[in-house]
């Protein structure tokens, strides 16, 4: 992302004062409610047009947004029958099963974190095994139970380096490790990168 990227709708909301180069790896997207977090996710997605300024990104780009829905009849089964290849549907389903999907309940009668599963699982095993990935999570966690969050938070720690991901959150816990943060904040976005960087010590940013 270049210097000058500014994001909103007609009005400014963030803008980047320097240079951001972000590789593969995990890394998180802090701000506090409205200040721009699912705005600048669009915007790196292509769905939403920069108010200024420019950005690059390399590779095959996936956005997962907070209020994504299937249709209410069909199963978490049939949804990776359909939507992923099919050498990823053994892999999607033992994810499945391990974190307590029910992938035979229709999608309209789970809950909200358990549709939150279905979305994540698609999107986790929908990246290209052999070529630069960029996923886009928005509020991926909400609505998980602990060890759902765990699980997924273990899968983006041991991430390879072919897959890029940023994802927006509201930790709560102090320990969580964030060493890849893009901060929004005061009208500006940052990146703070440090090993053993924790929320602990990021909160008192926002």
């Amino acid at each position: 992302m270049s210097p000058g990227l500014e994001i909103g709708y007609g009005s400014v909301l963030a803008r980047l004062e320097a240079a951001v180069v972000l590789g593969g790896g995990t890394h998180f997207l802090l701000a506090r409610n409205g200040r721009g977090k699912t705005t600048l996710l669009r915007t790196l997605a292509g769905s939403h047009k920069p108010v200024a300024g420019s950005f690059r990104s390399t590779g095959f780009v996936q956005y997962l947004p907070e209020d994504l829905r299937f249709d209410p009849d069909v199963g978490a089964k049939t949804l990776m029958q359909v939507l992923l290849p099919k050498e990823r549907r053994a892999a999607a389903m033992a994810l499945a099963e391990r974190i307590e999907l029910d992938v035979k309940k229709p999608y309209g009668r789970l809950s909200t974190g358990n549709r939150r599963k279905i979305s994540l699982i698609i999107a986790e095993y929908s990246v290209r095994p052999k070529g630069g990935n960029i996923l886009l999570l928005d509020e991926p966690l909400s609505g998980l139970d602990v060890f759902a969050r765990q699980t997924f938070e273990e899968i983006w720690q041991q991430s390879t380096e072919d897959v890029l991901r940023v994802i927006s959150c509201h930790p709560d816990y102090d320990a969580m490790a964030l060493p890849s943060t893009l901060l929004i904040e005061g009208g500006k976005i940052r990146h703070l990168q440090q090993p053993g960087q924790t929320w602990s010590g990021l909160k008192k940013l926002l």
